[in-house]
Formats: structure tokens, sequence, C-alpha cells
């Protein structure tokens, strides 16, 4: 057995809603042909937007989404997006295998798509190609309420009222490809462009800095030390590859011990939050400096038969697990995470969509977001689970993660049994329920849903209710939503 103890007088604060927000890069099919089909398509669309996609995203409750990359902002200038899509200029994009784009789905798009989702749009501004100018004109054309020309133009396009625009990144990855920039430069050149953010139409920029590549200490210490005070949150980047860069290994053909050597690798988003938050403490006790994960997620070698570049990949349980173990990760830190982005929303490395024509599927990474929707905004309540070890060798973790959750009287636990092939017999102890209900999402390791069979879907499972506690039997491989109430 199995126990899992919650101490709902302990917890970490509130469990941002941002946690658990995507990403969408103009990157192989992420933008076009899979969030957007274009106005003239015979997919159901509305303004190019595609329905199908919109209807699934409004059900798990995107909170946030980041825009328009990656490392694609570095080479984006946001005016040639706007206006008359027959105006707008046909660029290359030599960052995402030297297609062309046309700029069809530029700052009106996203913003109505947001609009569609209900979620909060999060801009990376261009500052390796760009300018200090180019990113304040930007700010001013969606959010002042004057009548500068900038807003006249924006009205001409069709948008009257600004948007209020709040989380703005400066710049992506400057210590690779954003600049290939030594942390003091970067420092020097954020504390330049965070000084042009003025609150055009009353709305106060959140001034996000980017922070480091997984566990470069050195880049936070820098950053911190010389631009901590003028910034409101703080990047973080950190990627799940079962192998190595340059080969990766497949989504869908591994081994049992590939299995469970991803999952340990997945939970090193402890370790490297855990390590910057003690340096950002250092200059930042009062924990005001968000830190935002704004790329995580599995990265395998492409399917067979795509495009290298468009980094399409499968998503079997195996992917469920990892974003259950890293979204309890984030639960628990949420003193210091305020928001993370999973890399990508739809067709792109740990998608919670694939597309095909018309056709949408739901991967086992939507279903796990399904699952852990309940946390955002919710008090985070202690949790610890006396889990034994398990994985072959050096790659053993414990089998059941978890982490709990209270809103409106109501008590969220998310456990995840990660075991490929044993059942977990768990006991809930900590707090006194008159009703439980389950939901899980469970399968063989491998198993995904594509556009021929989609296997994985959440049911309902039994629990019951003893005067120890609350016991339930998660299936191997298995993801839970435990929801109790008094």
């Amino acid at each position: 057995m199995i126990t899992i103890r919650l101490d709902p007088a302990r917890g970490a604060g509130t469990i941002n809603r941002n946690i658990y927000g995507h990403f969408s890069e103009h990157l192989g099919r992420c933008i076009y042909d899979g969030l957007f089909v274009g106005k003239s398509s015979p997919i159901p669309n509305e303004g190019g937007i595609r329905l199908a996609a919109v209807e699934a995203l409004k059900k798990i409750g995107v909170p946030v989404l980041r825009w328009p990359g990656g490392c694609f902002a570095d080479t984006y200038h946001w005016q040639d997006g706007i206006g008359p899509e027959k105006d707008r200029p046909r660029i290359v994009n030599t960052t995402w295998g030297g297609v062309a784009e046309d700029n069809s789905f530029g700052t009106h798009e996203f913003l109505d798509l947001c609009e569609k989702i209900g979620c909060e749009p999060y801009f990376n501004v261009n500052m390796g190609s760009g300018t200090v100018r180019e990113m304040t004109e930007w700010m001013e054309y969606v959010n002042s309420d004057t009548d500068s020309t900038l807003v006249q133009r924006r009205r001409a396009n069709g948008r009257e009222e600004p948007w209020k625009v709040k989380y703005w990144c400066i710049g992506n990855e400057p210590w690779g490809g954003g600049g290939n920039m030594r942390p003091e430069y970067y420092a020097d050149e954020y504390r330049r462009y965070q000084t042009y953010c003025p609150p055009y139409g009353g709305t106060k920029p959140c001034r996000i800095a980017c922070g480091p590549n997984a566990g470069d200490l050195k880049w936070t210490e820098v950053l911190m030390e010389r631009a901590g005070k003028f910034m409101d949150a703080m990047t973080v980047h950190y990627y799940t590859v079962p192998g190595t860069w340059e080969k990766k290994g497949s989504a869908v053909r591994f081994t049992v011990e590939e299995y469970y050597r991803t999952l340990k690798k997945a939970l090193e988003m402890d370790r490297i939050v855990t390590a910057h938050d003690e340096i950002m403490t250092r200059f930042d006790k009062d924990k005001r400096v968000g830190l935002i994960v704004d790329e995580w997620g599995a990265w395998y070698d492409v399917e067979e038969g795509t495009n290298p570049a468009f980094l399409y990949q499968q998503n079997t349980m195996r992917d469920a697990m990892i974003a259950a173990l890293t979204l309890n990760i984030f639960n628990a830190h949420c003193d210091r995470v305020v928001m993370a982005n999973l890399a990508q929303m739809v067709n792109v490395l740990q998608s919670l969509l694939l597309t095909k024509g018309s056709e949408v599927v739901l991967t086992a990474t939507y279903h796990v977001f399904d699952l852990y929707r309940a946390h955002q905004d919710a008090r985070h309540i202690a949790c610890e689970a006396d889990a034994p070890l398990i994985g072959p060798g050096e790659w053993t973790l414990p089998q059941v993660s978890a982490s709990a959750s209270e809103k409106d009287g109501i008590v969220t636990v998310t456990a995840a049994n990660v075991s490929a092939d044993s059942p977990a017999q768990i006991l809930l102890t900590g707090v006194e329920a008159k009703t439980v209900a389950v939901r899980v999402l469970s399968g063989a390791m491998d198993a995904h849903n594509d556009f021929a069979s989609s296997p994985l879907h959440i049911e309902p499972l039994a629990a019951e209710i003893t005067g120890g506690g609350v016991s339930i039997t998660l299936p191997p491989c298995a993801v839970a939503q435990i929801t109790l109430k008094n």
C-alpha cells in the first residue's frame, strides 16, 4: 500500500493558473494547418482559425499562450503581420526549414485566437534582429487608447479597443540562437529594453527577462545581480530528451529501460527549479520576481517521412507521465513558478493536438491537462507519497507522484502511477471526505491516439472511503484526478 498524505495546514501558496500555459510558434504545422487554416479553407473556421481546435482548448481552460516564438521571435517583425493580407510581405522562415512565411497570421489573428480560447496573450519581443523602437511601437499598437498614428492604424485594421496585453518577454534564448550573448551583455541590453516599456492605456507590462538554459546557474546569478530589480519574471527552458541531441530516440518505439530513463530525466525539472529559486532568493527574498518555465516537454526524433525542421512527433502515455510529473513539480514550487508553457500546442513536440486535414486528435498530454485543470488558482496543499523506487539500474524513481490543492471547499489530488506494468494500491489520508470521484487516463506505455484509432481517453475509476482514508487502485501507467468533497 502506498500512502499519500495531505496536510491542509501547509502549502506553497496559490497555484497560478498560468502554470498550465502553452506555446505556439511559427514552426512546422503549429500555426499554419494547425491553429490557422485560412479564411478560404473548407475546414470549419472563423477568421481562418480552426474552430475544432478552439473548442478543444477552451475545454481544458488554457490560461495563457506564448507567441510568435521561440527562435522565430528573433527574426519576426510585427509590422509584417498587420494590415490587408494581400499587402503583407512574404518572408523566409530561416529558423525552421527555410519555408515561405506569408504573414497571414499576425498580431490581430493571434489576439483573436486568444479571445476565442479565453486566454491571456504572451508576446515574445524580437531582441535578436529587432530594436527597442520596434518593441515599444508594438506595445503602443496593441495597448494604447490615445489617437496616435499607430493607434489610428490599428483602428483602420479593424480593432477599435486596445487589447491590454500584459506579458512581454524581451528576447528568446539569447545565450544561443537569440544572439549568442554573454549573461553580462544580455543583462545590460535587457535593462535598456525594459526602460521603454510604458503602461500604454493603463496596462502595466509584466517585464520578462530571458533566463538560463536548463541548469546554467551562472546566467541566473549574473542576471539577478545586474537586472533583478528591473524585471517582474525570468524564464528558464528545459526539455526532456531520452538520448542525446543528435540521436534523441523515437516517440513511439522505445524499451522499458528507455521509458524509465525518460521519466527520470523529466524529474530533473525539480532540481533545476530548486537551484534557480535558491539563487533568485539570494537577491529577491520576498519572491517578487517570478520564474517562468516557458519551454518544457519531451523532444524526440521527428516521425519518419516528415520534415526534420518541423519537429512533428507522436504523443504516448510516456508523454502523459512526463506532463503529470512536471505539473506536480510546478505545483510544489508555486511560491516561485508563476507560469509555464508546454512546447508546443499543435503538431510540434509534445503537443496537445494533432491535425490532418479537418481531423483533430486529442493527445495523451491533452488529457493530462484536462485532469489537472482544477489546480488553476487553487490553494496548494502539502502532499507526500511514500512510494517505493522502481525502474532499472540508475533510472529509478518513485512509483507514484502526486500533488494536491483546495478551491471552494473541494480538494483535488492528481496522482501518477509511473510503473509500466504494476498497479498502485493507494491510501489517501489527511482530509475528511463524504464523497470521492476519480477520473483516470491509462494505457500501455507506448499507447497513443492517432487518426486511425484513439484508444486513450479519460474514464471513471472506483474508489472507497474507509475509516483510514480513501482507497484507490491505479492501473499501471496511469494519471488520475481525485476529487474530494466534505
